[in-house]
C-alpha cells in the first residue's frame, strides 16, 4: 500500500521543478518561535518545511544545527511541546510540513502514538535518517501508512544503483538524495564529484522526485541542484539566519530572495 494523497504528494503532482523546502530546528532560538519562523517561511513563498525534532546526540548533524538542537532543549523543546505549538498552526499553515529528526525519540514516544499525533495535528512526513529501510518496512510501514505519514528516505553518492531502485520502490513522497557523505553545514559548493552522483541519479528515471540536501546555502547552489533535481533543501544557512536575526518576517522573506533569486 503506498500513500497517494496529502500535502507532500498533491505538491509534487502540481509543481515538478525549483522546489524549496527549508528546515529549522524546533524551540530556537526561542521556544515559541515555531510557528512565527513557519508563517514566515509561508508568506516567503517557500514550497515545503522540515522542522527539526531537537536530539541530545545529533550525529549527522554539523556545529551549527547541533548548536541550535542544544539551544532549543535548553528552552524546553520536547516533542509533547513541538506537537501543541502545531495543532495551534494548521488553522492559518498550509504548507507541507514534515518532521525531521532521530529514531529514538519518536521510539520513546511510540511508534503508533507519534503517528496518530502527527495525523492529528497536521504532519505531513518525516524523515528519519537513522531508521533503516528494512527495518521500516519489517516493523513500521503499516503504522505510517495507516495514519498518512509519508516516510521520506535518503540516499548518498556511496548508495548502489540497485539500493536507489530499491528504495525508490519502497518510497512515498520524494527523495532525499543527500549531496555528500558530509555533516550538514560542511559542505562548500558544489564539487565535480558532486555533480556526477546528480547526473548518475537523474539518469536513472526514477518514479519519485528528489531534492537535494546538504551544502545548499545560497543561489549558486540551489540553482545547480534544481539542474539535476525538483528542488533543494537549505539547513544550516537559514539556522544561522535566525541566530542572528530571529523570526522576523521581513529577515525571513529577504533570506528566501537570496536563495531564489
Amino acid at each position: 500500500m503506498t500513500i497517494t494523497q496529502n500535502r507532500i504528494t498533491d505538491l509534487f503532482a502540481q509543481k515538478s521543478e525549483r522546489l524549496l523546502n527549508v528546515y529549522f530546528t524546533a524551540g530556537f532560538p526561542a521556544l515559541d518561535d515555531t510557528v512565527p519562523i513557519l508563517r514566515g517561511l509561508q508568506q516567503a513563498g517557500v514550497d515545503l518545511v522540515e522542522i527539526g525534532m531537537p536530539y541530545s546526540d545529533p550525529v549527522a548533524d554539523g556545529e551549527t544545527i547541533q548548536q541550535s538542537n542544544n539551544q532549543a532543549l535548553e528552552n524546553g523543546m520536547s516533542l509533547k511541546t513541538l506537537f501543541a505549538q502545531l495543532d495551534e498552526c494548521r488553522d492559518e499553515i498550509s504548507l507541507p510540513i514534515l518532521l525531521m529528526g532521530y529514531i529514538n525519540p519518536v521510539l520513546q514516544y511510540g511508534i503508533e502514538a507519534f503517528c496518530r499525533k502527527c495525523a492529528e495535528v497536521g504532519v505531513d512526513g518525516v524523515i528519519l535518517p537513522d531508521l533503516p529501510l528494512d527495518l521500516y518496512l519489517a516493523e513500521y510501514a503499516e503504522t505510517f501508512r495507516e495514519y498518512g505519514i509519508v516516510n521520506v528516505n535518503l540516499i548518498t553518492p556511496q548508495t548502489t544503483d540497485a539500493r536507489i531502485r530499491h528504495i525508490d520502490a519502497e518510497s512515498d513522497g520524494f527523495i532525499y538524495m543527500v549531496s555528500s557523505a558530509s555533516i550538514t553545514g560542511s559542505t562548500k559548493g558544489i564539487s565535480d564529484g558532486m555533480r556526477a552522483y546528480f547526473e548518475r541519479v537523474a539518469a536513472m528515471n526514477l518514479r519519485n522526485p528528489r531534492l537535494i540536501g546538504f551544502g545548499i546555502n545560497d543561489h549558486e547552489t540551489f540553482d545547480t541542484a534544481c539542474q539535476y533535481a525538483s528542488g533543494a533543501i537549505v539547513g544550516s544557512a537559514f539556522i544561522r539566519h535566525l541566530a542572528h536575526h530571529g523570526p522576523d518576517a521581513d529577515g525571513i522573506r529577504a533570506f528566501v530572495q537570496t536563495i531564489r533569486a
